[in-house]
C-alpha cells in the first residue's frame, strides 16, 4: 500500500475542493490512487462543497453556549440556505460545536479577510523586528516572518483554528464536510465572546 503523505492530500484537496481529512481518508481507501479517489469524494459529493460557497444564506440559527461555570458566554450565528436544514440536528450540533471552540480556542474574526489592515501590518512590523533581533539571515527573513504571520492566523481566525476535538482538521474543513453532508452553503455570520472580568473596550 503507497503510503499517504500530506502533500498528495493537498493535491487531492487542490483539485476538488473536498476537506483535508475525507482527502485523506479517500486516498487511504484506494491506496493512493487519485483518480479513485476524486471519485469517491465526488460519489460522496464532498467535491462538491466548494462550489456551494458562494450562494446566498439568508437562514440559520443563533446558538449559545456556556462555560467554565458561568466564567465564558459565547453566542454565534451561523447561517445556511433553507429553513429545512436550520432545522436540521446535525446543522444545530455543528453551530453548538462551533460555539465551544469559540469559547476554548477565543478567535478574534471569522477569517484571515476579516482581519484589519492596521491588525495585520502592526503583527508583521513586531515579528519582522523580532526575527532581525534574534540574528536570522536577510535572505530567510521574508520565509520566516512569512511562517509567523500564517501561524498568527490560525490562532485568532475562527476558520483557521484548529479543531479543539480533531487537530487534524481546521474548522473551514468541519463546516466543509457539513456542507457536503446538507448540500447547502454554511456560514458562520458574526459572534460574539464574553469572558467574566475582561476590560471592556
Amino acid at each position: 500500500m503507497a503510503e499517504v503523505t500530506a502533500q498528495m492530500v493537498k493535491e487531492l484537496r487542490d483539485r476538488t475542493g473536498a476537506p483535508f481529512l475525507d482527502c485523506k481518508k479517500a486516498l487511504e481507501e484506494v491506496m493512493g490512487d487519485y483518480e479513485k479517489a476524486a471519485e469517491i469524494l465526488r460519489i460522496k459529493g464532498l467535491a462538491k462543497a466548494a462550489k456551494k460557497a458562494g450562494r446566498e444564506t439568508p437562514e440559520g440559527i443563533i446558538t449559545s453556549y456556556i462555560h467554565a461555570g458561568g466564567k465564558i458566554g459565547v453566542m454565534v450565528e451561523v447561517n445556511c440556505e433553507t429553513d429545512f436544514v436550520a432545522r436540521n440536528e446535525e446543522f444545530q450540533r455543528l453551530a453548538k460545536e462551533i460555539a465551544m471552540q469559540i469559547a476554548a480556542a477565543n478567535p478574534r474574526f471569522i477569517s484571515r479577510e476579516d482581519v484589519p489592515e492596521s491588525v495585520y501590518l502592526k503583527e508583521r512590523e513586531i515579528m519582522a523586528a523580532q526575527v532581525i533581533e534574534s540574528g536570522k539571515p536577510a535572505s530567510v527573513a521574508d520565509k520566516i516572518v512569512q511562517g509567523k504571520i500564517e501561524k498568527f492566523y490560525e490562532e485568532i481566525c475562527l476558520l483557521e483554528q484548529t479543531y479543539i476535538r480533531d487537530p487534524k482538521i481546521k474548522i473551514s474543513d468541519l463546516i466543509s464536510s457539513m456542507v457536503a453532508q446538507l448540500g447547502e452553503n454554511v456560514v458562520v455570520r458574526r459572534f460574539i465572546r464574553y469572558q467574566l472580568g475582561e476590560p471592556i473596550e
